[in-house]
């Protein structure tokens, strides 16, 4: 018990809220955002413009977002969840009809004043409805065949729309994100060995499939697994991109070159610097000390996350905050990966870092939830 719990009885409701919150999480979150808007002034050459200034407005308008959905009751949002994944699965389908280009792929709505990405609504509002789901399902029901296929057309269904865009990237997550959701709630270890096995069996069909009337993936998908598996193939085409990556990961070194001194970002040899490949810039200009330092950040705010899981005293927002801590690990374990070739090149953003506005305020949002489940959750009346 802190030192505010033991003297709040005498503050407004409103104000006991907002003491309440989980105050070393929004200083780490604060401290992602500060890197990122460094390495954004960094890439635009010392000028707040384009990028750095837009992104110090966005996660402002974050931080309000995350306090505003904090300060409603958990229970709220457990009973919204349904709703929301509803909204958001429909403005996915919106995109294949109204939905702006951009980069080869149809996954925003122009609002005028914000591009929202749907599918950035999805990876929080699919977490709040499995959350609520397994809250709502006895625990004896959940390894029960039926019970377990409704929650696969919960993922499925978001995961096709996703791919047609195309966004190879966001649909593994969706399936990550929502399986480990499932073993989370305590689905059967032997459904899990199951989905192993057919996802064998799908890798070696893809494979099969190339060069075929039914392939399964499109031709610049199999160029990034090509390019994953060995980039010096096409160095100046589809391995330009982990190429240059590398190169910068290399010359930052131990500590660095210094802040805005990276010769890749500066003279423009590394591709999206202030999006997919922030992080390799990160790394050439403040070396391995830089990038462990945004990962030891990252990997204290999960840590923050669980641990508001494990003092919960209900099921939904334990499932939540643990759900908001995978997509957030998967988040920034994927664009790591990604950027020192351990993985293909996806175009998955690290979080709060990468320039962007759908999921900067999705992320806040849903650190918002993991703030609400630790505002309202059961405390001594007494104190």
């Amino acid at each position: 018990m802190s030192y505010l719990e033991y003297n709040v009885k005498s503050v407004p409701s409103g104000l006991r809220k907002v003491l309440y919150l989980n105050w070393p999480l929004v200083v780490l979150l604060l401290s992602v955002g500060c890197i990122g808007f460094l390495m954004l002034y960094s890439v635009a050459g010392g000028s707040l413009t384009p990028w750095a200034e837009p992104q110090m407005k966005r996660f402002a308008l974050g931080l309000a977002v995350m306090l505003a959905v904090a300060l409603v009751p958990i229970w709220f949002w457990r009973n919204m969840a349904a709703l929301a994944y509803a909204l958001s699965v429909g403005l996915l389908i919106a995109v294949e009809f109204f939905g702006s280009v951009g980069m080869g792929a149809q996954r925003w709505i122009d609002l005028g004043f914000v591009r929202l990405q749907p599918s950035e609504l999805v990876k929080v509002t699919m977490v709040m409805l499995l959350a609520a789901y397994y809250d709502w399902l006895p625990a004896k029901r959940t390894s029960r065949p039926f019970w377990v296929l409704l929650p696969l057309v919960f993922i499925l269904l978001p995961t096709a729309l996703v791919l047609q865009q195309p966004d190879l990237g966001t649909s593994i997550l969706f399936i990550v994100a929502g399986g480990a959701m499932m073993f989370l709630a305590g689905v059967h270890w032997a459904y899990f060995a199951a989905v192993i096995a057919a996802g064998i069996g799908l890798v070696t069909a893809v494979f099969k499939s190339r060069g075929t009337d039914w392939q399964l993936l499109k031709d610049y998908q199999f160029r990034r697994i090509d390019t994953f598996l060995d980039p010096s193939t096409d160095p100046l085409g589809a391995g330009y991109h982990i190429t240059q990556s590398k190169i910068a990961l290399g010359s930052g070194g131990w500590s660095g070159r210094g802040f805005m001194q990276g010769t890749q970002s500066r003279l423009n040899f590394l591709p999206e610097k202030h999006t997919d490949f922030i992080f390799t810039t990160l790394a050439e200009e403040f070396g391995f000390v830089g990038g462990m330092s945004l990962l030891a950040l990252y990997g204290l705010i999960v840590v923050f996350c669980i641990s508001t899981a494990l003092a919960a005293r209900d099921r939904f927002s334990s499932l939540v905050s643990l759900g908001v801590a995978v997509t957030f690990f998967l988040f920034f374990a994927v664009n790591m990966s990604m950027v020192m070739g351990l993985a293909p090149v996806v175009g998955v953003p690290l979080p709060m870092v990468s320039y962007g506005g759908s999921a900067m305020l999705v992320l806040m949002a849903a650190f918002g939830l993991v703030q609400s489940a630790h505002i309202h959750r059961p405390r001594d009346r007494s104190r």
